[in-house]
């Protein structure tokens, strides 16, 4: 027991350095995680022996809900809303037509049975998300037409289709299925795991909101829980879990809720454990001496993917976008193979309708040469078509940094007189403890320096060390109904004490910021810093 503990460690400390060098370097994770298990395998220097497909099946099968839920969770519906239909395409009908040309592919030149041709058609139709985004942040790159949104919410939100098409799949090798049956099976798992998804997402956002949880952290496990019921509950009634979660996990992770920064942090450090483990066993389960013998078959599949089947699904449904066709290039060398493939090749082997254990390492060597060859090519094949927007950035923002550190980045407008108007910088006197970051001025952003002279309607984003809470400091709230007496009123006319001040306003889905002239409305509700208890004046 001891051992395995000290070599749980030793992976995973291993793991963790192998994340940082592999970004630095513009490597995929991906790699080093398979690459670490293939070392403590069977053909490896550890020779551990593990050739369990059905208990890898099940750790993996859990581990991509969380992977699936966060990738919605961290989504920013304000960036993917303008290329959410194309991604929406691409992730849905681009998944059936990748799936649809590879299967036939390997039916007609690789003499492979038509069903399970589209079997491995199926299971490599999706794409990495974790794999094109290490590349693009390692590497810099900010691409031009809202091209790495479209990415991300491809990337996704594809998984649950190529799920969804490989369970069908399995199903019709035991026994042959009509169209109607086969479209039933298509309604039931759209149609529940949406529904789930959405109903879901809404009941726990109001919990989030209107719960106080007595403990930190209790939300996280709260979560934790909800994405796990995102999956099985629709699986239960025939829908699709994993689209059910990813749904649940976008529309929680758009919404203004409590602690939403440790929330963030606890699910990406979450995620990338799932993620270390997923790999890690994938590369653990492969043995390596048999690769070669199914090297030729997966060099075919690989180029076939790369050079015809992704472009041709990227040029059938973006051409009517008028996309550019350096884009389409780009976005079709960025459909990058990762773990889900090699799962939902898994999954294949242990269904009792497919034993075949070639698929596994076909679907492995194709990941592979994916990775090593469309994610080295991306940087360079991006440059040479002119996609590279210096205007842009693939990197992260200031809402970024303020989710995953101890810095907040608040906006103060210069309106209705504001003393700095037409003062520049440095005869204002710094803040101590504070920064003007950046200056938003008539849709630019500037970068301020010393010397700036900051103007009418220009928007200061300024930097501040996030208050850490104090047992001692309580805030009330006070909710104001449709009889209170105080609506209609100025918080200037308001009595409420010396010892009291409305520091926020909260209405409908917005925080606002008061002053003295700020108008109270029907359901609205104060955010009061004071001692004592103002209940009873609602």
């Amino acid at each position: 027991m001891i051992s395995f503990l000290l070599i749980c460690a030793i992976i995973l400390i291993a793991c963790v350095i192998g994340s940082k060098l592999s970004r630095r370097f513009g490597v995929p994770t991906l790699l080093f995680f398979i690459a670490l298990g293939m070392l403590f395998g069977s053909d490896g220097l550890f020779k551990i022996q593990f050739e369990n497909y059905a208990i890898t099946e099940k750790i993996c099968s859990a581990a991509l809900i969380f992977i699936m839920f966060y990738g919605g969770f961290g989504t920013k519906w304000r960036t993917a809303k303008p290329i959410a239909l194309q991604a929406s395409l691409l992730s849905t009908l681009g998944v059936f037509i990748t799936a649809g040309s590879t299967g036939l592919f390997c039916h007609y030149f690789l003499n492979m049975n038509l069903i399970e041709g589209l079997l491995i058609g199926a299971v490599l139709s999706s794409t990495d998300a974790a794999s094109v985004f290490s590349v693009l942040r390692s590497q810099r790159l900010n691409l031009k037409y809202n091209t790495a949104p479209m990415l991300e919410i491809e990337s996704g939100s594809n998984d649950p289709c190529a799920y969804m098409l490989t369970m069908i799949l399995l199903t019709s090798i035991g026994s042959v299925l009509s169209f109607g049956e086969i479209s039933y099976l298509l309604f039931t798992q759209f149609t529940f795991g949406i529904i789930c998804g959405l109903l879901l997402a809404l009941i726990s956002t109001w919990i989030l909101k209107n719960v106080q949880f007595n403990e930190d952290g209790f939300d996280a496990i709260f979560l934790v829980a909800i994405a796990l019921v995102a999956y099985t509950l629709p699986t239960l009634i025939g829908g699709n879990g994993y689209l059910s979660t990813y749904i649940a996990g976008i529309i929680i992770g758009n919404q203004h809720i409590p602690q939403k920064k440790n929330l963030v942090n606890f699910f990406d450090a979450f995620n990338g454990m799932m993620q270390m483990l997923i790999f890690f066993l994938l590369g653990l389960l492969v043995s390596p001496t048999k690769l070669p013998t199914y090297f030729v078959p997966s060099l075919g599949i690989a180029l076939f993917l790369t050079f015809v089947a992704r472009p041709l699904s990227i040029a059938l449904l973006l051409t009517p976008f008028k996309a550019p066709f350096n884009q389409q290039l780009i976005l079709s060398l960025a459909g990058l193979r990762g773990a889900a493939s090699i799962v939902f090749a898994i999954i294949a082997i242990v269904s009792p309708n497919y034993t075949d254990d070639s698929i596994f390492s076909i679907v492995f060597c194709v990941v592979l040469l994916s990775l090593l060859f469309q994610g080295a090519l991306l940087p360079t094949c991006s440059k040479r078509l002119n996609m590279i927007d210096d205007d842009d950035n693939v990197m992260k923002t200031f809402n970024d940094y303020s989710d995953e550190t101890d810095v907040n980045f608040i906006r103060l407008e210069l309106i209705n007189n504001h003393p700095w108007i037409n003062k520049r910088i440095c005869e204002i006197g710094s803040i101590p403890g504070a920064l003007i970051a950046a200056i938003s001025r008539q849709g630019a952003t500037l970068i301020p320096k010393g010397n700036t002279l900051l103007l009418e309607n220009d928007a200061l984003i300024i930097c501040v060390q996030t208050y850490k809470d104090n047992d001692t400091i309580h805030l009330n709230e006070l909710f104001i109904n449709n009889k209170s007496d105080l609506i209609g009123k100025k918080l200037r006319d308001i009595d409420l004490g010396k010892d009291s001040l409305v520091v926020l306003i909260q209405r409908k889905n917005s925080d606002i910021i008061p002053d003295g002239d700020s108008i109270i409305q029907a359901n609205d509700t104060l955010v009061i810093f004071s001692q004592k208890n103002l209940f009873h004046l609602a």
